[in-house]
């Protein structure tokens, strides 16, 4: 049961009553994704409040090289489990612009006709130069709609490959989209991506080479050390809708197999302090940046003729400001 409290949080001339982001309202949700977007004490004091409502929804990363089909398969499992009852949250992380610093939305424009209901709110988000797949923000963009009471949250990521590892962080539950002419690319990918795969989707089967790849994926599947649990395997077509039941019965015994075996808690608990990290670096880095001390660094690369200072000296100067 959610608490009713009647707070509002102010952004600018527009006020933004937390229980009408509780109520799953359009656009009090919108208007505070903006606001934690766009940082700033407001954010702070938005998340305090809304942060003891969060932890019902189920979070679900969905990652993969780009071309895969990760937008078609959002867009599929979204109307699955419309129809199974449940409200659903989709944040999709686009690369940043060059010009404006926003997101590009590419094919995800198609999937804005299902935010125009109360039950599916999406939102895509810019990652702002982060190298990890997904924006900065994701955590608390996830904690608003987690509150706003959807069941299912998905987060797709930028698809740009290995580099996405902070989804798993990000998620109760992974899933790693591949192709079957990802088949040379799973070596590259063994580094980290093949990983933090709770489910393979197997996209596109339908093409030639699917058969092949399965048996790659198998094979890979042979050498990872987690045995509690071993991670399933689910052929897709997206653009046939097929495959999708299969999916969404894997996403649902893996999120029973976290709830039996006590995994979810340690889970989100690891996610709680990775983000208290994040936010002490972000607030020190902010901190210590100050007008003098960039001032100060400038004159000092400035004069640093044939290399005389080392950077490890030029840190310790600055840290004396």
């Amino acid at each position: 049961m959610r608490s009713i409290v009647f707070q509002s949080i102010f952004v600018l001339v527009m006020p933004i009553n937390i229980n009408d982001i509780y109520d799953g309202d359009i656009k009090a949700v919108a208007r505070a994704i903006s606001v934690v977007e766009n940082g700033g004490t407001g954010a702070n004091e938005l998340i305090e409040k809304i942060y003891p409502n969060t932890g019902n929804a189920h979070r679900i990363g969905i990652t993969g090289p780009s071309g895969a089909g990760k937008s078609t398969l959002v867009d599929k499992l979204t109307h699955l489990y419309r129809k199974s009852g449940k409200m659903v949250g989709i944040v999709a992380i686009d690369p940043t612009s060059p010009f404006t610093g926003g997101a590009l939305l590419g094919d995800r424009l198609r999937l804005q006709e299902l935010s125009l209901n109360k039950e599916v709110f999406f939102r895509s988000m810019a990652n702002r130069g982060s190298r990890g797949g997904i924006s900065r923000k994701t955590g608390e963009v996830v904690d608003i709609l987690d509150s706003s009471g959807k069941d299912v949250v998905m987060i797709e990521t930028v698809g740009v490959g290995q580099s996405e590892l902070d989804i798993a962080g990000a998620a109760d539950t992974t899933i790693v989209v591949l192709v079957p002419e990802s088949g040379d690319e799973i070596q590259v990918m063994k580094a980290g991506l093949m990983e933090i795969a709770d489910i393979f989707v197997l996209n596109k089967s339908d093409r030639e080479g699917a058969d092949l790849m399965l048996a790659h994926l198998s094979e890979s599947l042979k050498l990872r050390s987690d045995v509690n649990w071993l991670p399933k395997i689910v052929k897709t077509s997206a653009i046939r809708n097929e495959g999708i039941e299969e999916l969404m019965e894997a996403i649902e015994e893996h999120s029973k197999w976290l709830s039996s075996e006590d995994k979810i808690g340690s889970k989100r608990n690891l996610r709680l302090i990775n983000r208290v990290k994040e936010i002490i670096v972000e607030e020190l880095n902010s901190e210590f940046w100050t007008d003098e001390r960039m001032s100060l660094l400038e004159n000092m690369i400035s004069d640093n003729g044939n290399n005389l200072i080392t950077p490890y000296k030029i840190v310790e100067d600055l840290k004396k400001v």
